[in-house]
């Protein structure tokens, strides 16, 4: 499957369907990069973290600010939450008999993740997992590697789980990695998602804000920031 990406504020957005992103992430495996508004307004204050999400062999819409931001620029490209993405892997994987190694989040909820995930899939082969609470990158990348995982989803909040993943890539090139922030506190049950009308209308971000309002000062200003770019890169282009 050949690539089609579209650029918004200076970056790669694939513009694949769910399954397409799917069928193309499981054949080329690499870094997965799940952005949203807050992740481009971050890179471009970095250098590092821009090169990074540059290098990356598949860059998917997750926030649904980002899908706005590229219709105002007229691509009709879809959301793809990360959640959903990570989720059918797994199942993919569990069916093709294949490794699966987590790490992130707290240690009770790794633990619930994993155990919920295997009640869920009795198939699954997850062959390695930790918490998100280490000091030591190496020791980590160390037990993955000897773990030999072809899927390796990674939850430690971006930009962390960014950086994490593009150093341990090199060390496992054929492997498939995915950065996906708050998903396993979902998996294991300790946060609820979104009712799905919030989800279809893309504004689970609106009810986890309500649930948690500690959140209001993380995507407020960014969201309405990161739209004002995007208008002006729009009328920047006539």
């Amino acid at each position: 499957m050949s690539k089609s990406s579209v650029k918004i504020l200076g970056y790669g957005v694939d513009g694949y369907d769910f399954e397409q992103a799917l069928e193309y992430a499981q054949d080329n495996g690499g870094q997965v990069v799940t952005i949203n508004p807050e992740m481009i307004l971050a890179a471009q204050k970095s250098t590092e973290f821009s090169q990074i999400i540059n290098d990356a062999e598949l860059v998917i819409p997750d926030g649904i600010g980002v899908q706005i931001g590229l219709q105002i620029l007229g691509h009709k490209v879809k959301r793809i939450p990360g959640i959903e993405f990570g989720y059918s892997l797994l199942e993919k994987y569990s069916i093709a008999g294949k490794r699966v190694a987590l790490v992130g989040a707290k240690p009770e909820v790794i633990a619930l993740a994993v155990k919920n995930l295997k009640d869920k899939m009795p198939n699954l082969n997850i062959v390695y997992s930790h918490d998100g609470y280490f000091s030591d990158d190496n020791e980590i990348i160390k037990g993955l590697v000897e773990s030999s995982a072809d899927l390796i989803l990674i939850a430690l909040g971006s930009p962390k789980q960014e950086f994490f993943i593009s150093k341990l890539k090199s060390h496992m090139p054929k492997s498939l990695m995915v950065g996906l922030g708050g998903s396993f506190d979902v998996w294991a049950g300790v946060v609820k998602r979104a009712p799905k009308i919030y989800q279809k209308l893309g504004l689970e971000w609106l009810y986890r804000t309500v649930k948690e309002p500690q959140r209001f000062k993380r995507i407020f200003p960014t969201l309405p920031l990161f739209l004002l770019k995007v208008l002006k890169e729009r009328v920047s282009r006539g």
